[in-house]
């Protein structure tokens, strides 16, 4: 077994920046110990991340305190999700009294998927992204992170007499971890990200039945994929991005999530490092997936009431003009990117 307390953060923190992070960890873990009920929270409109985070922590501290009560507590869920389990038993307003409330994967407080946060005695925020919104009484927020299950896995390993990850919050976090940096391919990827993998793999995850949840795609959504990589437009410089309309959605079936994985066939298209994914919801709004590869966009996501991380994030508009609008902006930030990085074209 690795030392895993030796050997924490190694890449990602200086020794101050370390013994931070261990206070963090503590305080958080002091707090679990004191608390009788614990309560949960993610994003609303989840991704693996969010999901694994949430369950996950929520199965260690059922394992770790069996005289506690441990809730998992949101108001909305993806089917295509439904493999990682369910929430169970949803806590009462009395419940809330008194208890510890957590959040998890979740940057601001308006994409909180639980309108009950704040009736508990104290809220603590476990986090990767940036910290825009500072909420909480107690805050544990690290941006250089793959994901926030990343950090659960750490946490739980740095207090082995106290914490335990069982097999199915391994596979909760395995899930997470894998899902958020891409299968391991984004920046954020560290030595230790791979660690804290392998240590979930020890558990017994059964990374076979993870691939066919995750990745394997019915034969509708594989006729989408064909349709549309056809209608991918491109900018001068190289942005990659395409306009979903909410009429083909409906024709074709496709629920929001489903169509916004168009952005992982994008990604693949060689010299193109910024690709736009423009999904119009039922109210005519219409959601902006950016991506990319090298460049920051996280400004570029903000101006547009978005956010996230310096190269995946989202951010909403709300007409054709603002959306011309976003790629010609994303098409001048790649240029300038080329003619500041030629070395890697």
């Amino acid at each position: 077994m690795i030392k895993w307390i030796e050997q924490f953060c190694s890449i990602h923190f200086s020794w101050g920046e370390k013994k931070m992070q261990a206070k963090k960890m503590q305080e958080i873990l002091n707090r679990f110990l004191k608390a009788e009920t614990i309560i949960i929270s993610r994003h609303a409109r989840p991704d693996g991340d969010a999901v694994g985070s949430s369950l996950g922590l929520a199965e260690i501290l059922r394992v770790s305190f069996p005289e506690k009560r441990i809730f998992a507590d949101n108001e909305d869920f993806y089917d295509s999700l439904a493999y990682l389990g369910s929430e169970g038993a949803h806590p009462t307003d009395e419940d809330y009294q008194n208890a510890t409330v957590v959040t998890v994967d979740c940057a601001t407080v308006d994409r909180i998927s639980n309108k009950r946060y704040s009736m508990g005695r104290e809220l603590i925020k476990i986090d990767h992204h940036a910290n825009m919104d500072p909420y909480g009484d107690l805050q544990w927020v690290e941006a250089g992170r793959s994901s926030t299950c990343e950090m659960i896995v750490e946490f739980a390993l740095f207090f082995p007499e106290k914490l335990t990850i069982n097999q199915k919050a391994a596979t909760l976090l395995f899930a997470g971890m894998v899902t958020d940096s891409g299968r391991f391919r984004y920046r954020e990827t560290a030595p230790s990200t791979l660690r804290y993998a392998a240590a979930m793999m020890e558990k017994g995850v059964d990374t076979q039945f993870l691939y066919a949840n995750m990745y394997l795609e019915e034969p509708r959504i594989l006729q989408f994929h064909a349709e549309i990589i056809r209608k991918i437009q491109y900018t001068k410089n190289g942005v990659a991005w395409i306009h979903i309309s909410r009429s083909y959605r409906r024709r074709k079936h496709l629920t929001m999530q489903e169509a916004s994985e168009v952005n992982n066939l994008m990604e693949s298209t060689k010299g193109s490092m910024i690709w736009l994914a423009f999904i119009e919801c039922d109210d005519k709004s219409i959601r902006v997936r950016l991506r990319s590869r090298f460049v920051e966009i996280r400004n570029l996501a903000e101006q547009y009431g978005g956010g996230g991380h310096a190269c995946a994030c989202g951010a909403t508009v709300y007409s054709p003009e603002e959306e011309a609008k976003l790629i010609a902006e994303a098409d001048k930030m790649l240029e300038k990117f080329k003619k500041e990085h030629p070395d890697l074209f």
